[in-house]
């Protein structure tokens, strides 16, 4: 037996650190404060550069259409971006769901 289990149907979307974004927490590490989550970007939004200095973030989509240094990415790519180095912008061409892991806690510059 699995010593945890989350099911999306026992969780809620709730807003993301950006407009048009939002994250279904399914498991948060106490100690580290890291992340495992469903992140949803709307269609036609846009994340600008930035960078997560306390933590490294892996993301994998799931679903949509996904645009990155003019490169359009869908279901099965997934990206990794080391604690401090800026990535982006991202660009939702459709809505897109990716599972999404933070090591550390969640914080944007």
């Amino acid at each position: 037996m699995f010593p945890y289990v989350a099911l999306a149907k026992d969780k809620a979307w709730q807003p993301g650190p950006y407009e048009g974004v939002e994250l279904m927490i399914l498991h948060k590490h106490e100690t580290t404060g890291g992340l495992v989550v469903l992140r949803k970007f709307k269609a036609g939004h846009i994340i600008q550069a930035h960078t997560h200095p306390q933590a490294n973030e892996w993301a994998y989509v799931l679903s949509g259409e996904w645009e990155e240094s003019g490169t359009i990415f869908t279901a099965g790519a997934l990206f990794f971006a080391p604690q401090g180095m800026r990535h982006g912008p991202h660009i939702a061409r459709t809505e897109v769901i990716s599972l999404t892991i933070f090591d550390g806690p969640l914080t944007v510059q």
